[in-house]
């Protein structure tokens, strides 16, 4: 059995729960919680899944997350994730969602922040690779490399936004 989601509408309110291979299989939208890192100078992670991972191995992410569990935020689903996946334990500062129709199916996308100092942990069952890079040189690599689908437009949206910290500075707080 696949872990279970609430399945939502176009305005993000619940309307049941599903497994989440029933949501992706029905093109029902649920919810995800990712959040961009950035280190104490403003550089953005980028990492590379695993290539072991059943949706999109290998492709590239500059947003750690995952699904969100029934009755769980998504500050608390990003929170979780950061550690499952990174092995840090940060505050995360919830920026925007968007119900993002590319990659799945259509899925209500919540963008978080942190600042996530060194060393990460990152567990290798969900990442193969990661690097810090400015918010320039991630502009040069997004439309080259395979990343994520969703990923080009929540970031387009984080750096045009201003809440990502402008052409790489550290984020305001």
């Amino acid at each position: 059995m696949s872990e279970l989601v609430e399945h939502v509408d176009e305005h993000d309110r619940v309307l049941g729960v599903v497994e989440r291979d029933e949501a992706v299989r029905e093109n029902w939208p649920h919810r995800i919680a990712v959040t961009i890192c950035r280190d104490p100078e403003g550089r953005i992670l980028v990492l590379r899944r695993a290539r072991t991972l059943s949706r999109f191995p290998g492709y590239y992410d500059m947003m750690v997350g995952g699904a969100v569990n029934v009755g769980e935020s998504y500050e608390e689903a990003a929170a979780r994730e950061l550690t499952e996946e990174l092995g840090v334990q940060v505050p995360v500062r919830f920026l925007f969602k968007f119900l993002c129709r590319d990659g799945i199916g259509p899925i209500w996308l919540g963008v978080h922040e942190a600042v996530v100092p060194e060393p990460l942990v990152p567990d290798p069952e969900e990442i193969d690779w990661q690097a810090w890079l400015t918010a320039g040189e991630l502009r040069g690599v997004v439309d080259q490399w395979c990343f994520v689908p969703g990923g080009r437009e929540a970031l387009r949206r984080y750096l045009e936004s201003g809440l990502g910290g402008g052409a790489g500075g550290p984020a305001a707080g």
